[in-house]
């Protein structure tokens, strides 16, 4: 399987799936912190794969997503945008309705 191959294979096959600069627990950008505090806040189960590990992978996610910037989450395939998306989301009460459909959310 080629790293094109693997984008489009996790992202097909997470619920939640999260492009991002660093980890989880150790974010390197403040805007995937952002996202990662958002997805925390929901209690959800989510993949995240840190591209600084390889340069090719935000050139091939931004291939396949047609979106430039990281982080880059995905719910059931589809893109749902970056940070700023993510926080406007959260702030109208939206991204809880499309995390549920995920069928992993539980609001704490």
């Amino acid at each position: 399987m080629n790293l094109s191959e693997k984008i489009i294979n996790d992202i097909q096959s997470n619920p939640i799936m999260l492009y991002m600069k660093g980890t989880p627990t150790m974010p390197m950008c403040g805007f995937s912190n952002t996202v990662i505090q958002i997805l925390n806040h929901y209690g959800v189960e989510y993949k995240a794969t840190n591209i600084l590990e390889d340069s090719e992978i935000r050139v091939n996610l931004s291939e396949y997503s047609k979106w430039p910037t990281i982080p880059q989450l995905f719910v059931n395939g589809k893109l749902i945008g970056g940070a700023d998306i993510a926080v406007e989301l959260h702030q109208s009460g939206q991204l809880f309705d499309i995390l549920g459909q995920a069928g992993s959310s539980d609001k704490k």
